[in-house]
């Protein structure tokens, strides 16, 4: 029964058409757990009964601005059936978010004064939130984007100040001090160099509005916000990172190594990696990131430690449209990239990492003999026991692995395929110092897990195994 179950999941997501929410109704389980939380080893997060939480997020940051209540239906039933447990979306959005109305005509600030938030423009907001909750998802609630603190580029204005940021604040803490599936996310894409006191001020009046949901900060791209916050702001309870969009090969995972090793000890996730249909590093003349630059740079990051992954659609982030806006750097439509191939395979990397002891896993690029750089570079995580060890190899280039770190001295080893999520069964070794593998198929987008295990079964799970479908 269970992989006949699989087998209608995977047509479902090979279809062409949209799903809906009665082609995929999905039971609101995770709001069920109790409230997010840092899991007791800092580096992971959980929720209030122990249940692991993996950050599986999706990017919609224009979502309350720029659509109405019939397209923001088909946005979140399209993400629930893809697995999203987060959606990232910013009250006070970029696009000029203070001057356009939103889809109902509304404004969020009277007079764009933060001390006067306009309760009509807030009640879509709530409306948003509650129907994520009835799909069991969270929305990570940016109160601005990063524009209205520190221009910088975009349009702004600056609006904000220390005082205006704390009455902010404290209004939206109180307004959702009881809404389970709140993440706060200060920041937007901007440094907070100069305008720590902004940041902090508004994060302490939303705790003094009665807020008590785990809270962030987004930075801009290639910052480090270890720089700009301390351990003295016990308000950021987790570390985000923006690698970016520049390259095929940013080494995202030394952003996420950097937070590990950190102190205090905090999870870390990478809240921008590049986009699905981005054009990289903002040029279409050098082509546009796909499934298979998504895939890498999340497994680059999970593998080095983070705490889950963040997917963002370069049409969907803004909601594009043509007939609002022609742009010749977007190729499709927010509803076209609903059907991007790599919004659909992240929910397997969450299926493979949640599948094994969760919070006993680290990372390990030890693991690998002669590391390669760039874009084949090879990612290790394994469990601290020495039970389980998964390595990512992004082009299914020969490698080589060390097995000091393996407590059995047989152990089992499977393919994962990070596109399809099913598994392909290999053999069994004697422990030696080192081994050889060689991934089933190799080349740009040809990316695979290598699974080593001591014991004899997998631990049970969704993933489906190629014997018994078989393919």
């Amino acid at each position: 029964m269970k992989v006949a179950g699989f087998a209608v999941i995977i047509l479902l997501f090979s279809a062409s058409a949209i799903p809906s929410s009665a082609q995929c109704a999905r039971k609101v389980e995770a709001l069920s757990h109790g409230e997010l939380r840092v899991a007791p080893n800092g580096r992971y997060l959980q929720h209030r009964d122990g249940t692991p939480f993996f950050y599986l997020a999706d990017t919609a940051w224009e979502l309350f601005h720029r659509l109405d209540r019939k397209d923001t239906l088909k946005y979140l039933d399209d993400r629930a059936c893809n697995g999203f447990n987060v959606i990232q979306a910013v009250a006070l959005a970029e696009y000029d978010g203070l001057n356009v109305a939103n889809m109902n005509g509304d404004k969020p600030l009277i007079g764009n004064n933060p001390e006067r938030p306009n309760d009509t423009y807030f009640k879509h907001v709530d409306w948003v939130i509650e129907q994520a909750a009835r799909r069991d998802m969270y929305i990570a609630l940016l109160p601005t984007w990063g524009d209205k603190v520190v221009k910088m580029w975009g349009i702004g204005p600056v609006i904000f100040n220390p005082q205006n940021a704390r009455v902010y604040g404290r209004w939206l803490g109180k307004r959702y001090a009881n809404t389970p599936n709140l993440i706060w996310m200060l920041g937007g894409d901007r440094p907070a160099k100069g305008f720590e006191d902004v940041w902090r001020a508004m994060a302490t009046g939303i705790k003094e509005g009665g807020a008590k949901q785990l809270m962030t900060y987004h930075p801009s791209g290639g910052s480090n916000p270890l720089e700009w916050f301390n351990a003295s702001d016990t308000w950021l309870d987790f570390i985000g990172f923006q690698s970016g969009h520049s390259r095929r090969d940013i080494e995202n995972y030394r952003w996420i190594t950097l937070g590990w090793n950190s102190t205090p000890t905090r999870p870390v996730i990478d809240l921008e990696p590049r986009y699905e249909d981005h054009p990289i590093n903002w040029d279409a003349k050098l082509g546009y990131f796909d499934g298979s630059d998504v895939r890498q740079a999340q497994y680059w990051a999970v593998f080095a430690g983070a705490a889950g992954v963040t997917y963002g659609a370069h049409p969907i982030w803004q909601f594009y449209a043509r007939e609002r806006e022609p742009n010749a750097h977007v190729r499709h439509t927010w509803e076209e990239a609903l059907l991007l191939p790599g919004a659909k395979q992240l929910r397997h990397l969450r299926d493979l990492i949640l599948r094994w002891p969760y919070f006993m896993r680290i990372p390990d690029d030890s693991i690998v003999v002669n590391n390669a750089n760039g874009e084949e570079h090879i990612r290790a995580t394994r469990d601290a026991e020495g039970t389980y060890a998964l390595i990512y190899v992004p082009t299914g280039k020969p490698f080589e692995i060390r097995t000091s770190w393996a407590k059995a001295d047989r152990f089992y080893h499977d393919w994962f395929d990070p596109r399809t999520g099913r598994r392909h069964p290999g053999g069994s070794y004697r422990r030696h110092p080192t081994l050889r593998f060689t991934p089933p198929t190799s080349g740009r987008g040809e990316d695979w897990v290598l699974v080593l295990y001591s014991s004899r079964n997998w631990p049970t799970s969704r993933i489906l195994d190629t014997r018994a479908s078989g393919n």
